[in-house]
């Protein structure tokens, strides 16, 4: 799933960002209220850790054209603003949720999760497709009960076409999901994840698998 992280402070952005990759996150970064603005026009996000304090603006403005649009996308306020009214303020603003600085990563990935699970959230608990099943809580693939070893990427597409089994899923929904800005993304770079995902699969008895349809996309579905 993909993140956005509005946050100004560098190195408790890159530490943040670390901290939700190492879940499997996809995680976009930006420092300003008009870049985080142009990317929320460009992308579809799961969910958006936002600070308040900006070098151009108030997070809250971001929130406020956010809602404005109707969006549902969930947000989770990241400020050093500890004022009861600042809270109110935040949560009646549209904000999911508030959590202050300084934070347990521990707990803003809890946190995370829970608003995903929400009913029409991005996070089930679990994902089930012929013998193979996906927690998207622990990330963690099982097929038949038993764990197989899944890269970050290998599961981020497994778990695109789980959500989506049965249908067509274009190769540049599995890109948008799979890397954020400024990442290198060569043109077989779903291919290769694609690739290795069906070695896994086939080596552990899956009795499903991914199949290509050129100049479509991709289609998870039960083997014949």
């Amino acid at each position: 799933m993909r993140l956005l992280l509005v946050e100004d402070n560098q190195r408790l952005a890159e530490t943040t960002k670390e901290g939700l990759e190492k879940e499997s996150f996809t995680v976009d970064w930006f420092d300003t209220v008009g870049e985080s603005e142009a990317a929320i026009e460009t992308v579809s996000y799961d969910a958006i850790v936002l600070d308040l304090g900006l070098p151009d603006g108030d997070g809250m403005d971001i929130l406020k054209q956010l809602r404005a649009r109707k969006s549902s996308t969930p947000v989770l306020i990241l400020t050093a603003r500890d004022g009861v009214d600042d809270r109110v303020k935040g949560l009646d603003g549209g904000a999911d949720d508030y959590l202050l600085k300084p934070f347990a990563m521990a707990e803003l990935i809890a946190r995370v999760r829970a608003l995903l699970r929400r009913p029409g959230g991005a996070l089930g608990l679990a994902l089930t497709a012929g013998n193979v099943s996906f927690d998207t809580a622990a990330r963690e693939v099982r097929v038949d009960e038993n764990v197989i070893s899944v890269s970050r990427r290998e599961m981020g597409v497994l778990e695109q076409l789980m959500r989506r089994y049965g249908r067509v899923v274009p190769k540049d929904i599995l890109e948008d999901k799979l890397y954020g800005f400024g990442e290198e993304v060569t043109s077989n770079s779903v291919e290769v994840h694609i690739s290795r995902l069906r070695k896994r699969l086939s080596k552990a008895n899956a009795d499903i698998s991914v199949h290509t349809l050129r100049g479509v996309g991709y289609l998870l579905s039960e083997d014949d």
